[in-house]
């Protein structure tokens, strides 16, 4: 017999399947073991959604924990309870976008299931409508997770805000794409990115060429976001005019930045002297945004981070927002959100 909920929506079928004695199998656990058939009406869009060979099915199984069967115009999920609703939502909701033209690409899919994991209320729709900056390849830059939404949105309430967390959790990306926004729809006349020029735990001794080549190793990762934002020579253009700036945090003092948007990346490798001398050049219509991971400090040992005296001194300043990123806001290979807990793990223990 079928057991159905009656608050489901009625564009598919749910239903959860039981024997006349009970539960139809058990899961490892113990628990019941629950079944969500889903019927779409579009070929084409299931077709999308499904992927080539099955690829997101594929993908929304592995990062559920469910399996998923497709038949026809059905698709069967089964597993424990809380993971089948969560993946049936995935499902329904990557469906619904499809409508919209958004294209279903593999790390979308995977995204949606760990937003809907943890944000069991959300609507990927919301996150889709937001954004920020359409790319130099047509693609649309929006926040993927609740925090980057926090984060993005920060920029219209804050002068200065702080993004905080792991590697892989799109904090300077997305800082850049608002700032590229912001100068596309002239409310900065110009963007200056700045980073401190401190090797992560090498001497590269002394570097050969002029003063620009010394200083671009350091900045390369400013100049990847940029060009994944703007084509290539748009991008050259513009650097050349001076509209935007790439700069080691070196160059900053004395100077007075006006109508700018201005980016500290890597802040954690600054000084509690270079943070406060940065945060001081802001001038009239500037916006700033700082961003580091407060674990990977490549400091002398002997040596306090600006990043965190600032976090500590500045954090009820009013217009300075502090938006912090946990490894569940990690959006690179889903590897690294599982490399930042392994460390995070360790780290308790030895703390």
């Amino acid at each position: 017999m079928f057991a159905q909920r009656p608050d489901w929506p009625r564009s598919a079928v749910y239903c959860t399947r039981f024997s006349a004695t009970g539960p139809r199998w058990l899961a490892p656990t113990g628990a019941p073991i629950y079944e969500q058939l889903l019927d779409f009406n579009d070929a084409d869009r299931l077709r999308e959604l499904s992927g080539e060979l099955g690829k997101n099915l594929a993908i929304i199984g592995r990062a559920a924990g469910v399996r998923v069967a497709q038949r026809g115009a059905q698709i069967r999920v089964s597993g424990l309870e809380t993971a089948v609703r969560t993946a049936a939502r995935a499902l329904e909701q990557l469906y619904a976008l499809s409508a919209a033209g958004v294209a279903i690409t593999g790390p979308d899919v995977e995204q949606a299931v760990r937003l809907l994991t943890t944000e069991p209320d959300a609507h990927l729709s919301d996150y889709h409508g937001d954004v920020v900056l359409t790319g130099a390849r047509k693609r649309a830059i929006y926040p993927r997770t609740a925090t980057q939404r926090l984060y993005v949105h920060a920029f219209d309430d804050h002068d200065v805000v702080f993004g905080l967390g792991p590697a892989g959790t799109g904090k300077t990306y997305l800082a850049m794409a608002v700032a590229i926004s912001a100068l596309l729809a002239d409310r900065v006349k110009r963007i200056v990115l700045c980073r401190p020029a401190v090797e992560a735990g090498e001497k590269l001794g002394y570097l050969p060429g002029d003063l620009e080549e010394k200083v671009n190793p350091y900045l390369r990762p400013l100049y990847d976001a940029l060009h994944d934002m703007v084509d290539e020579e748009r991008g050259a253009r513009l650097l050349q005019k001076g509209v935007i700036e790439v700069a080691p945090l070196a160059f900053m003092r004395g100077r007075t930045l006006s109508n700018a948007f201005i980016i500290l990346d890597e802040a954690q490798n600054t000084t509690p002297e270079q943070m406060k001398m940065f945060l001081t050049r802001l001038g009239n219509g500037s916006q700033a945004a700082v961003t580091g991971d407060p674990t990977q400090v490549d400091l002398p040992r002997h040596q306090q981070s600006g990043l965190a005296e600032a976090v500590r001194v500045l954090d009820a300043v009013p217009r300075i927002a502090m938006v912090r990123f946990t490894d569940a806001d990690v959006v690179r290979h889903p590897v690294v959100g599982d490399i930042v807990r392994a460390y995070e793990r360790v780290h308790a223990r030895s703390s």
